[in-house]
């Protein structure tokens, strides 16, 4: 398993986060690793209210004192269960202010519990979660509020062909498996990999392209066998023992609609999955796929990037 040693914890005092603190401490007593939270407010509005019961600016001073005393009070209550912590406040745009401080301090996994009540389905789109999904250069974890503990299904979601000429996705894929097979292992859960697969203009080759439907459904099933064998290589590289393990291959060439239905058929808990911020790839989980994905599931979800990529976020402010 990826040995996160620097996990950045986002503390937001209005939601329920106490499943995203519960995981950030258990990886951090795994992995013996450095744990920081993070609380970020946002600046004061150019355009305040003219009347208030005290100076816009001491007002705002005040919201940081508190938000400050909340925050190094988090952090006690975390080192007395046994892990070395550190608190941080800052000012500013929360996903930046948080993207700053993974560049800053080189962080190599970012907690954060999802937004809103009904969690990630209605506030994970759009939301601070979301930006970090695309930008942040580590990967996400956002925590949906659980009766459980531990996750009992697992779900990774890769795209295993050989037929492309894209180093991003091919580094993806083992990280995928590798992370979210380890996660299954800890917990003890059910590891379920989905691989959508299709025949590239399939309902073109009859009537216009003149095959006979003998031949497409020999070609339908040799496009199937392929995917499978690519996933197959896929899963060899990683240690299945004590896992009980399912691989679904279901043909839709829309891959969201495909990991959506699996997610709610099956009670997901967990959704790994990769994203890139660039598209042209057909049916992998990038751009409208990723977003289709995740303004649906409404389970926790780890997001990857590829090796190499690099945020578009900047330390300095501009």
């Amino acid at each position: 398993m990826k040995r996160f040693k620097n996990i950045l914890l986002v503390a937001d005092f209005n939601a329920k986060q106490q499943m995203a603190v519960d995981r950030a401490v258990l990886l951090a007593k795994q992995n013996k690793a450095c744990l920081t939270v993070i609380h970020v407010v946002k600046e004061l509005p150019a355009e305040h209210m003219a009347i208030t019961v005290m100076p816009p600016r001491e007002l705002f001073e005040k919201v940081i004192a508190d938000c400050t005393e909340k925050a190094d009070a988090f952090a006690v209550e975390i080192n007395q269960r046994g892990v070395e912590v550190r608190s941080l406040v800052v000012t500013g745009t929360p996903f930046l202010e948080i993207v700053r401080q993974v560049l800053r301090d080189k962080h190599d996994l970012v907690i954060l519990a999802a937004e809103g009540v009904g969690g990630i389905k209605e506030r994970l789109f759009g939301s601070t979660s979301m930006h970090l999904m695309r930008k942040c250069p580590c990967p996400v974890w956002v925590v949906k509020p659980a009766r459980y503990e531990k996750y009992k299904r697992i779900l990774a979601a890769v795209d295993a062909t050989g037929d492309f000429p894209d180093s991003e996705r091919q580094s993806l894929n083992p990280l995928i498996i590798q992370l979210a097979s380890s996660l299954a292992q800890m917990d003890n859960s059910e590891f379920h990999v989905v691989q959508a697969w299709s025949v590239f203009a399939e309902g073109y080759m009859g009537g216009r392209g003149g095959l006979s439907e003998e031949s497409i459904r020999n070609l339908r099933q040799q496009t199937k066998r392929e995917y499978a064998a690519g996933l197959n290589s896929l899963l060899a590289g990683v240690n299945l023992k004590r896992l009980f393990a399912r691989r679904h291959l279901p043909r839709d060439d829309d891959p969201s609609k495909a990991i959506i239905k699996l997610a709610k058929g099956y009670k997901i808990d967990l959704l790994v999955m990769g994203t890139v911020c660039r598209t042209g790839v057909a049916g992998f989980f990038i751009g409208n796929t990723a977003e289709k994905v995740l303004s649906e599931v409404n389970c926790s979800v780890l997001t990857i990037k590829p090796e190499g990529f690099v945020t578009p976020v900047s330390l300095e402010e501009g």
